[in-house]
This record gives structure tokens, C-alpha cells and sequence, in this order.
């Protein structure tokens, strides 16, 4: 049996651009994603705080430390800059394997710095 777990999430990101002239995907910092142990071209789920949207996409590299959430393509219409979103990425374990693992966590400021890393969800704890 395998079992679908959470392993990285990119907390409350600010969506700083909306690119629809491109063939698609989101474009994340490359600093982010070493945080949290995210690779270009995995495949991610956004969650859009401000409208509810829900939608999946993968990862390209953006430039090191610009803070970069770019969402590109048809994804482009399910944000605005400025929104706030979530970025998951799931990896497939076996039993034994789902029972020992620890997701990455990132959470993030207003400006998409890194506030902390959590190796935890603290499901009663508003952020």
C-alpha cells in the first residue's frame, strides 16, 4: 500500500506576477524551493487564499532570491498579484515510510522571505 502525504508546502505566498502569455506553469524563487526541498518540474497544488481557487501546475526555477510566485498560462487567471497562496507538493510512501515522515513548512512574510521552517503542522495555530 502506498499512502499520498504531504511533503512541502510553501505558506501564504504573495503572488507576484501573473504571466498568461506563456505556455504554463509557476515560476518560484530557486532559494524557496531549496528550502523546502521542492525541484523543477514537480508537480504542485496552489491554493489561491483570496478566491478559493484550487489548481495544479509544476515548478520552474526562478532567480535566487527574488522572491519570485509567478503563476504562467492558463493558471494566470485563477490569481491576481498581490493574492496569498499556498503551494503543496505530495510525495507517495509506503505505510512505513508515511508513519516516519516530516514534512518541510515553509512560512512566509509579506514580502515571500521565509519567517520560519516548520518540521510540524500545528493544526489550532492561525498564522
Amino acid at each position: 500500500m502506498f499512502r499520498t502525504m504531504l511533503k512541502a508546502k510553501i505558506h501564504r505566498a504573495t503572488v507576484t506576477e501573473a504571466n498568461l502569455n506563456y505556455v504554463g506553469s509557476i515560476t518560484i524563487d530557486q532559494d524557496l524551493l531549496d528550502s523546502v526541498d521542492m525541484l523543477p518540474n514537480e508537480k504542485v497544488q496552489i491554493v489561491n487564499n483570496n478566491n478559493g481557487a484550487r489548481f495544479e501546475t509544476y515548478i520552474i526555477p526562478g532567480p535566487r532570491g527574488s522572491g519570485v510566485i509567478c503563476l504562467n498560462g492558463a493558471a494566470a487567471r485563477m490569481v491576481q498579484p498581490g493574492d496569498k497562496v499556498i503551494i503543496l507538493s505530495y510525495a507517495m510512501m509506503t505505510d512505513e515510510e508515511a508513519r516516519r515522515h516530516v514534512p518541510s513548512i515553509a512560512i512566509m512574510g509579506d514580502n515571500n522571505e521565509i519567517v520560519s521552517i516548520l518540521k510540524e503542522e500545528i493544526h489550532s495555530t492561525v498564522l
